[in-house]
């Protein structure tokens, strides 16, 4: 892992990024532009905050996420790779894979019109052999400003074909959950994963949470909007490179289990991830790549 004093001689530091490390041992990039303000790990390649100026924060972050080595952080964008979810097949493996819990080394700081750009990149060779996905690359990019624009490539450097599963766990931070709706999913086919799994069709034109809420929503391309009534704001979440969707809020009694997460908190989150899961998972042939991006804005 970079440690912030190689961070510095390598990168820079300037009014627009600054290197820190935590109490905990993790390193973050901070960013302040006069456009917006991001705060990035590289344990994980973890967008955990971001504010564009003079906005409220449009990323949740828990207040009992641990920030710890090895530890997933509760909130902002986790990035999920290569299953989502629990591993199927009776296979050893942490929930949502191991991308999320390493740390990644970054390859690229960019200082544009009002914006920093990085990119961060993980390979085979930095996570245990034990979990069987070797040959592969990630490169995570991030642009942060008025906008947050992410990308993440994937690459099958591997003689054989590679199958794997992947999101941009996005969670949003909302005024009260029960004033929020989400629009872009009508008439989609969803899996209810508290449901027994079964599926279902969105009726209507919106979704409205009402309770614990965990829908895998299939086969959609399509831009989302969160309709933010408490605060009076949309949040666009535009996406290409991606089949799924996911909407997800605890509601209050499983976030009581959650040590990383108060017992009020699921009042002021909601995750709406772009991802590809389930029957949407990828499957590359040697020599392949595919991007996931997607797009935040507030209205």
């Amino acid at each position: 892992m970079h440690t912030k004093k190689e961070l510095e001689e390598q990168f820079g530091t300037s009014g627009r990024i600054r290197f820190e490390e935590t109490p905990t041992g993790l390193v973050r990039a901070v960013i302040a532009t006069d456009l917006g303000e991001a705060d990035v790990y590289l344990q994980g390649g973890h967008v955990a905050q971001w504010t564009p100026r003079g906005e409220r924060p449009v990323l949740f972050t828990s207040s009992r996420s641990e920030f710890a080595p090895g530890k997933a952080i509760r909130g902002g964008v986790p990035i999920i790779f290569p299953w989502f979810g629990p591993r199927g097949g009776g296979m050893p493996g942490p929930s949502h894979g191991f991308a999320r819990t390493v740390p990644w080394r970054l390859e690229q700081v960019h200082e544009g019109d009002g914006t920093v750009a990085l990119t961060l990149v993980l390979g085979s060779r930095d996570v245990p052999h034990s979990f069987g996905y070797a040959d592969f690359s990630l490169r995570f990019s991030a642009v942060i400003g008025a906008q947050l624009e992410m990308e993440l490539e994937v690459r099958n450097d591997a003689e054989q074909k590679l199958i794997y599963e992947e999101a941009l766990h996005s969670y949003f931070a909302v005024g009260d959950i029960e004033q929020v709706l989400v629009t872009g999913l009508q008439g989609m086919t969803y899996i209810d994963k508290t449901d027994d799994f079964k599926r279902k069709h969105v009726d209507g034109e919106i979704i409205r949470l009402t309770k614990e809420t965990d829908q895998v929503h299939l086969n959609t391309l399509e831009t989302c909007v969160i309709e933010d009534a408490a605060w009076r704001r949309r949040i666009i979440v535009e996406k290409s490179g991606s089949q799924t969707t996911v909407v997800w809020n605890p509601w209050a009694e499983k976030t009581k289990g959650f040590k990383d997460m108060a017992p009020e908190e699921w009042r002021g989150m909601i995750c709406v991830e772009s991802a590809n899961a389930a029957e949407n998972a990828v499957t590359l042939a040697p020599g392949e790549a595919h991007r996931m991006r997607v797009l935040v804005r507030v209205e």
